[in-house]
């Protein structure tokens, strides 16, 4: 009999340490450490007996290997996320603030598979039956045949769904309230979300079913629990937005079976999650063309060229230290571009506070931004109006210069289709570089220092008398 002894595991981040603390030293959480049976744990149970292996084929790399068929869902952007749809026998992991709209998404999906014929089986460990069905009836898919049951039990759950039909795709709302006898600890602890997660992964990996695992984030947007468990998985999607806005994005962080960093828009009507098809446009409706301190990026989010407007305003401190304050975008990449205009570029900044957002409340990494960033801040700070009609992009460097990136053609095809007619871009990497579309000019910007000077060229005259009234007021 293995002897068991106990551990102390962070519920936050999954390390382990041989005793208990207030703060975990590797997350900085406190108050996250909770005893746990070491041994405990699915093939735990084997440890120490010493059996023998059993041998296994190997096989060579020249071997012929088939693409792995789809169970497509029918709603694009999911299935634009995950690669063209659910693959058998696969596991996907979503996450997602509460109520950010995730079980709303899992059910219109669960709905649109069931019409088709499929058999489709809904757990959640969270809401009753009752409330699963009053959120469908609000939907409309009252008459879906999707299979519903509230319940916690793994052991339970499996046993039944090997009962007849194999099911196409299971839903498991969320992975931190089941439990399993195999584990010897309490409901949503680190050791009990793994054990769960890989009895759920051993039957999806030998029945062929696809199983979709719901789980809780963090306050820093990471999904609660183990990172182990998001090694287990074949994917990990992570479901955006901001609660004052009604865009919803379905981001892929890992995907086995298709791109990562792929993005699906949508949008959060009474009806439900409606597919965005032109986010761009989206995204820049209702924008204030001609407003200083607002230039538009011309992105790439995975595949998909995307227009986003990015707003900035410097403001004259009274602060002994200048306030830094950015929502949708790296604050260390903002503190970047400041060091570089004002060291490359000669822009003082350092006497101002600098407040820079991302228009629809879609969080953007790229490189890309860089230069519209800049754009921005220069166009807030001079108070010279870009061009309505212009678009910008490119990665800035510590020594000032611009440097070009990827996917310059499909920026320019995007930009040209919501009518754009200029765009502000970085030498081509080649003496040939992409050809613009037709109606578009493009204007090279190899330095930070050009930036500048284009966007104060066009500054608006200072009338010396209003500066003193304005500062006498």
């Amino acid at each position: 009999m293995v002897r068991s002894r106990s551990s102390f595991v962070c519920q936050n981040c999954g390390a382990v340490s041989n005793r208990w603390q207030g703060k975990c030293e590797a997350c900085g959480e406190w108050n996250t450490i909770v005893e746990e049976q070491a041994a405990a744990g699915i093939g735990a149970a084997s440890a120490g007996k010493g059996a023998k292996g059993r041998p296994f084929k190997l096989e060579g790399l020249d071997g012929e290997s088939a693409e792995a068929p789809r169970i497509v869902s029918g709603i694009r952007e999911f299935d634009r996320v995950t690669g063209g749809g659910f693959v058998p026998g696969s596991v996907l992991l979503i996450g997602g603030e509460p109520g950010i709209g995730k079980s709303t998404l899992l059910i219109q999906t669960c709905a649109v598979l069931a019409r088709r014929k499929k058999r489709v089986v809904y757990i959640s460990g969270e809401e009753a039956t009752a409330q699963v069905r009053m959120r469908a009836a609000r939907l409309g898919l009252a008459d879906a045949a999707v299979q519903l049951a509230a319940e916690t039990h793994v052991e339970d759950i499996l046993a039944t769904l090997m009962q007849g039909e194999r099911p196409a795709l299971v839903v498991i709302d969320s992975i931190q309230t089941m439990f399993t006898d195999a584990v010897d600890s309490a409901p949503g602890t680190v050791t009990q979300v793994r054990g769960a997660a890989q009895a759920l992964i051993r039957f999806a990996k030998t029945t062929g079913c696809c199983v979709v695992l719901v789980g809780h984030v963090t306050k820093d947007g990471q999904v609660a629990g183990p990172r182990v468990v998001e090694h287990m998985v074949d994917a990990v999607l992570s479901f955006e937005g901001d609660g004052a806005h009604h865009f919803r994005m379905l981001r892929a962080q890992k995907n086995r079976f298709g791109p990562t960093d792929e993005i699906g828009v949508f949008e959060m009507t009474g009806a439900g999650l409606s597919e965005v098809a032109n986010p761009s446009a989206l995204f820049l409706a209702g924008r204030e063309a001609g407003a200083p301190g607002a230039a538009v990026l011309a992105g790439m989010e995975g595949s998909r060229p995307m227009l986003l407007e990015i707003q900035a305003l410097v403001t004259p401190t009274t602060l002994g230290t200048p306030r830094r304050a950015v929502v949708g975008w790296d604050s260390q990449r903002l503190s970047m571009v400041l060091a570089v205009l004002e060291a490359q570029g000669g822009v003082r900044l350092g006497g101002h506070d600098v407040y820079l957002s991302i228009a629809g409340g879609l969080r953007i990494a790229e490189p890309a931004a860089d230069m519209a960033a800049a754009a921005a801040l220069v166009s807030s700070l001079t108070g010279a109006a870009l061009p309505p009609d212009a678009c910008f992009f490119g990665e800035i460097g510590l020594s000032g210069a611009i440097r070009p990136v990827i996917h310059t053609g499909l920026r320019l095809k995007e930009a040209a289709k919501l009518g754009f007619r200029r765009a502000l871009l970085p030498p081509p990497p080649s003496e040939k570089g992409e050809d613009a579309p037709s109606g578009v000019t493009l204007q090279r910007c190899g330095h930070i220092s050009a930036l500048v000077a284009e966007i104060a060229s066009s500054a608006p005259q200072r009338n010396p008398q209003r500066e003193r009234v304005r500062e006498r007021a």
